[in-house]
């Protein structure tokens, strides 16, 4: 008898330990996870520019700035003066670079609201509001 259960353990532990290794170690993907990080999404994908104490006026005058990687341009750049160009593009998951201001907590909240219509600014008497019919 202590023999049946211990090959019936040995058997489960064997099983257990078998779709632990086709799972993976941690048995994330079972809940739709992957232990490998997400790809970004390359539509928003940016770059600024990463530039040396001997870069050019035109570098340093954007310096700070995000650009698409679809828009940015080539490097050397076009105004470019220095002998030998320095620069490198910084990539950044994002174009925007500061915390997103909209509160979840406000009336729009992240329904992206266009504003507030507290006065009305139609001039001319809403014509549906007519009693008679004829003006129709």
């Amino acid at each position: 008898m202590k023999e049946l259960l211990l090959v019936l353990v040995l058997i489960v532990a064997l099983a257990w330990l078998f779709v632990r290794i086709r799972r993976g170690r941690d048995g994330a993907t079972d809940a739709g996870i992957s232990s490998r990080p997400a790809k970004q999404d390359p539509t928003y994908h940016a770059v600024s520019i990463k530039y040396s104490s001997s870069a050019c006026n035109a570098a340093k005058a954007m310096a700070g700035v995000r650009l698409l990687s679809t828009e940015a341009p080539r490097l050397p750049l076009p105004d470019c003066d220095a002998a030998e160009c320095q620069c490198r593009f910084a990539h950044h998951p994002d174009r925007r670079s500061q915390r997103d201001r909209r509160s979840p907590f406000a009336p729009s909240g992240f329904g992206g609201g266009t504003g507030s219509f507290a006065q009305e600014r139609r001039e001319k008497k809403d014509r549906r509001k007519s009693a008679d019919p004829d003006d129709y």
